[in-house]
């Protein structure tokens, strides 16, 4: 006699915490395989070694060296994307424990990429496993896709669906942490150079010359103004909030210390709203540049051509569109009554302040998309990075049990 919902979700909580220990130790080990500067291969072998175990259907790595594994031949395509690069450690002396090996305490695992992006990926993992063995995934393609992403959202996931085009999603979701909440998106980012172009000189002459650094002190100026105009409205979304523009580098070229420079570059992170078209965006740092300076000062967008350890090169536009879905999306109302299955109860719906592989999922493939995982993204990136190991077990069970409330949408 086939088993109710009801004794599904008990039998599934049952399974899930027989693997507490598992699960947990999952994580560590693929914590404690660096995977800094996109360099994913080694971690990519571990999560593939785990997915053979648990009978997936396909394991491998893709041209880029992403790692997929596939779960069913169904017409239904549903994706769970998890981030398996890290940022770096900095300066290792100012780690009081080691980066990779981590620690515990008090429930939390701290470990670099613990929060940021490795917790979601033992759940994904397993949970497909359990949804398989409890005819969950019945009708479905599924893939779990540990990718690289730190250096360029949606890198991952564009290089992925081009390269083999029977992989269209019908949604996706992105394992990025969420305090256990269901996200519906987050604003984009655009990153821009702007260069001004000057004539070298003798500093002991140096009004022979024509410094470029000056040219660009007036730019800097108006940036940090429109940063401050933006926090009192300009291009406020209601939920993603308030837009944002900072310089985050400079560079100056000059024949010597004792030399004006003949070329000085600021390097933007702009980030975008729903609310703002992106010619928009880009006219408006245009539009800083007084008309004397048109032809001496120029702003470009920049592009992502670096390649993988795999050697593979995918050039991007380092332009990262904003998305957002509404409250009532069908796909968002899965994730709630996912969570709402498990914990027997409501909880608020969020948006990330960062950036996502939604940036191409939802933003430029047009795939609905939500985010689910364990962790505080507040915690990303910083030294006490750290995610509650009971969390990334829960997990589990959102990405088991939520294919059965996305399996009717349109």
């Amino acid at each position: 006699m086939p088993q109710s919902f009801e004794q599904t979700v008990a039998t599934l909580k049952s399974q899930v915490a027989a693997r507490h220990d598992t699960i947990v130790n999952f994580l560590k080990e693929i914590c404690a395989i660096p995977s800094m500067d996109s360099l994913i291969g080694p971690v990519g072998e571990r999560i593939q070694a785990e997915m053979r175990q648990l009978g997936f259907d396909e394991v491998r790595f893709d041209k880029m060296g992403n790692t997929i594994g596939r779960i069913g031949n169904g017409p239904k395509v549903i994706v769970y994307d998890s981030h398996i690069d890290t940022v770096g450690i900095g300066d290792r002396n100012d780690w009081d424990w080691d980066p990779f090996v981590g620690k515990t305490e008090n429930g939390l695992f701290y470990a670099r990429g613990a929060c940021d992006e490795k917790g979601s990926t033992p759940g994904m993992v397993h949970g497909l496993a359990l949804a398989r063995d409890l005819g969950l995934l019945d009708g479905y393609t599924a893939y779990y896709f540990g990718n690289m992403e730190e250096w360029c959202d949606g890198i991952g996931p564009n290089s992925f669906a081009e390269a083999d085009p029977a992989v269209k999603p019908d949604y996706v979701v992105i394992g990025e942490p969420t305090r256990m909440q269901v996200y519906r998106g987050h604003k984009g980012r655009i990153e821009l150079k702007v260069t001004a172009q000057g004539r070298s000189a003798h500093a002991a002459s140096h009004y022979l010359g024509d410094n470029a650094v000056y040219k660009m002190m007036a730019i800097i100026a108006q940036i940090r103004e429109l940063d401050r105009r933006m926090r009192f409205g300009m291009g406020h979304h209601p939920v993603q909030g308030y837009p944002s523009i900072a310089v985050t580098d400079v560079a100056a070229r000059t024949a010597s210390l004792n030399a004006v420079p003949d070329q000085f570059t600021i390097f933007i992170d702009r980030r975008i709203t729903s609310n703002e078209p992106r010619d928009e965006v880009i006219d408006q740092i245009k539009g800083l540049i007084p008309d004397y300076l048109q032809d001496e000062i120029h702003v470009e967008e920049l592009f992502y051509d670096t390649p993988s350890y795999t050697g593979l090169v995918f050039p991007v536009s380092k332009f990262y569109p904003p998305w957002f879905l509404e409250a009532d999306h069908p796909l968002v109302d899965a994730g709630q009554q996912t969570v709402e299955a498990i914990w027997g109860q409501k909880r608020d719906l969020g948006t990330w302040d960062f950036s996502t592989n939604g940036t191409y999922w939802a933003g430029k493939a047009g795939i609905p998309s939500i985010g689910f995982g364990p962790g505080n993204e507040k915690t990303a990136h910083m030294i006490d990075e750290h995610v509650p190991l009971q969390e990334v077990v829960d997990s589990t069970l959102f990405y088991a049990l939520f294919p059965y409330f996305a399996a009717n949408l349109k």
